[in-house]
């Protein structure tokens, strides 16, 4: 099988969604004859023209709204957010419009809106670049939030994102564009919210998302090393959450880490900390640990960075913790 960029496998998602269903349409800054800061939305401009390729003003309120507006009236748009950190601008938009149209008019409009956006660090982009908000989305009753790890993940959640009825956010690590990986030619889909076991395990269970995944088969692999199997679960989406297999997992291996690069303290980690406690708890034999970037905000200083984000070396100290 052939293997691609993440980027290329999400921009093929999108011209393959575009060229399937004239609905579908994207705006964004600089998307169109610039192809995107990442270069996702390269060249469909020239295969689609500017009418379903919208470069926007520098306004994330207005052409979120916009796109709300235009999925209300039947059209399908696709609308990125240059850094996740500028989705703020647009919380009414996202929060208190996308998320809640639906439920308001008594099922009456439906909102099928794909918010694609970049989040995370390792680039140094300093503070107001850097940050991982997939808690705050996830948070949201009616938005579905989902952070893809792998292109061949990336292409079929993005498909499944936008041939989804509503509004969803889409995040994409800044630092994983150029990860390549196999990716069919074939049209396929993966549905929102089922999680994978990438990697079986009897000893302990690592419970990631986005680039963290790459980050827990590095330790498992160390792990391996030192008599320990972990069993690795990519959770693809926050929203819908795979419950399932993370508390099948959990009740085999009877240990957990949870790794994101959100900052801890009430981060998405919280969420599945509580879950397994109250549906495996009987089978925990050590504390859920979790993994995650420290409560401050993220240094411009590269050094400084990395000793804030997540390391594997982290990692193995947690799992360590509790053995």
């Amino acid at each position: 099988m052939r293997e691609i960029t993440m980027a290329q496998a999400l921009n093929e998602a999108l011209r393959e969604e575009m060229a399937r269903d004239e609905r579908v349409f994207l705006m964004g800054e600089d998307i169109g004859e610039y192809g995107g800061i990442f270069k996702v939305t390269k060249d469909l401009i020239e295969s689609f023209g500017e009418r379903r390729v919208r470069d926007t003003p520098i306004s994330e309120a207005g052409f979120i709204g916009a796109g709300i507006g235009a999925a209300m009236t039947g059209l399908i748009p696709v609308i990125e957010i240059m850094w996740v950190d500028f989705t703020a601008v647009a919380m009414d938009q996202i929060m208190n419009q996308a998320a809640k149209l639906k439920y308001m008019s008594g099922g009456q409009t439906g909102i099928p809106l794909v918010i694609r956006t970049q989040g995370g660090a390792g680039r140094g982009n300093g503070a107001q670049h850097s940050q991982s908000l997939e808690t705050m989305f996830a948070h949201i009753p009616g938005l579905k939030v989902v952070v893809p790890s792998t292109p061949y993940d990336a292409k079929g959640l993005l498909k499944a994102a936008i041939r989804d009825p509503g509004p969803v956010v889409f995040i994409e690590n800044k630092m994983l564009y150029n990860k390549k990986g196999p990716v069919p030619e074939e049209d396929y889909v993966i549905p929102l919210g089922k999680a994978e076991v990438i990697r079986q395990g009897r000893d302990v269970t690592l419970i990631s998302v986005s680039r963290m995944v790459d980050f827990c088969l590095e330790a498992a692999e160390q792990l391996e090393k030192e008599g320990l199997s972990a069993e690795v679960i990519d959770l693809r989406a926050l929203n819908p959450l795979d419950e399932l297999t993370v508390v099948e997992s959990i009740r085999k291996t009877m240990r957990g880490v949870v790794v994101h690069e959100a900052t801890r303290s009430y981060g998405w980690g919280a969420e599945v900390c509580a879950l397994l406690q109250e549906k495996a708890f009987d089978y925990l034999d050590a504390p859920i640990m979790r993994v995650a970037t420290k409560d401050v905000p993220l240094p411009y200083n590269r050094t400084l960075e990395k000793q804030t984000i997540p390391q594997v070396s982290d990692i193995l100290e947690a799992v360590r913790s509790q053995i």
